[in-house]
């Protein structure tokens, strides 16, 4: 494993893969290294939309013991990745929190806040004061 180990991991799901991809892009050219970062957009027959299947396998690539934290673009995006962490249970469903905020702003906060080791209820805290009241 890479030092990224102890640090919460990032998840971006998006409706357009495109998104998603630059997204994670951005955020690692931010913190390299530091943190696990994972993307997913598109559903499975290459439209817009998101499939719960490939949010867990993100969720698998950015895991760590510290957590994840998901962002999300739209009300399908997060729908699917409830479920998504429901199917995947505890013990580490309780350690998977999906964030409140901007996807690319609330991306980079919480990835940033992340590569200090700072734990996954701080990185969580850090992306949604990005989100409007």
């Amino acid at each position: 494993m890479t030092e990224a180990s102890g640090n919460v991991g990032i998840v971006i799901v998006s409706h357009s893969p495109l998104v998603a991809e630059g997204t994670a892009d951005m955020v690692r050219q931010m913190v390299g290294d530091e943190v696990r970062v994972a993307w997913c957009g598109g559903d499975p027959a290459g439209g817009l939309g998101t499939s719960v299947e490939a949010i867990m396998q993100a969720i698998d690539r950015a895991w760590t013991d510290a957590g994840v934290a998901i962002l999300v673009d739209l009300g399908g995006a997060e729908t699917n990745s409830e479920m998504a962490v429901e199917m995947i249970g505890e013990p580490r469903a309780g350690r998977i929190a999906i964030c409140n905020a901007p996807i690319v702003e609330g991306a980079v906060m919480a990835a940033t806040e992340a590569s200090g080791g700072a734990p996954l209820s701080a990185v969580v805290a850090t992306a949604q004061e990005l989100s409007p009241l």
